[in-house]
């Protein structure tokens, strides 16, 4: 299984930078002990109270396209403090990203506490995603009453003789535009009869980027 291993320390101090070092040396044993296969070693110097971190901010859209399953910190505090660290928790789990810790030699352990705020911002989260997604099937019936056809946006290429699954790229550019998530953006397909998966939205969204750049 893939991993990923980050260090963090709070300061410039030479001091740290020992510990980033004994930090990654400690994590790899941990990674050869599990088996794992490490694609990268991430590490970065900012504060843990802080989300604004480009190297976690990577890591989390990593995890996001599923680059990898496991990431590995020296322990919690490594992935941030207070509420920066639940937050990274909660995308973390959303994103089906196991976490090892040297400290608990393994998978890491929510707390009771911590298990209950994240199932209520799950929860919440749940239900404001439904809504959403409730307003925008809202929006697009009404846009197919009113005589807006989607199928004219179709665009279907050829790929060593199989057709490609039909989907409407500038649509799904569109509601990317709205900030919507690949997830989202397949679920309104669905529901306008595009029986489409959030792989597959990603997938032709990022192919027509890259021909448009090209």
């Amino acid at each position: 299984m893939k991993a990923i291993i980050y260090c963090r320390v709070s300061t410039e101090k030479e001091e740290q930078t020992t510990s980033i070092d004994r930090q990654k040396a400690e994590l790899l044993k941990l990674a050869h002990h599990f088996e794992l296969d490490i694609v990268q070693c991430i590490t970065e110097k900012a504060s843990g109270y802080s989300l604004d971190r480009n190297e976690l901010l990577r890591i989390l859209d990593m995890a996001r396209d599923g680059d990898f399953q496991y990431l590995l910190v020296q322990d919690d505090t490594r992935l941030g403090r207070g509420k920066a660290k639940m937050a990274i928790l909660h995308q973390l789990i959303k994103y089906n990203i196991k976490v090892y810790t040297l400290s608990h030699n393994g998978e890491y352990t929510l707390t009771e506490a911590d298990e209950m705020v994240l199932d209520i911002v799950a929860t919440v989260e749940e239900y404001q995603r439904k809504l959403h997604n409730m307003k925008i099937k809202r929006g697009m019936r009404k846009a197919v009453e009113d005589g807006y056809k989607p199928q004219r946006n179709l665009k279907n290429m050829s790929n060593g003789g199989r057709e490609k699954k039909e989907v409407p790229i500038l649509e799904i550019v569109r509601l990317k535009n709205m900030k919507l998530t690949f997830h989202d953006i397949a679920i309104t397909l669905r529901g306008l009869g595009y029986e489409i998966s959030k792989a597959t939205v990603h997938r032709r969204y990022r192919e027509y980027m890259e021909n448009t750049d090209n």
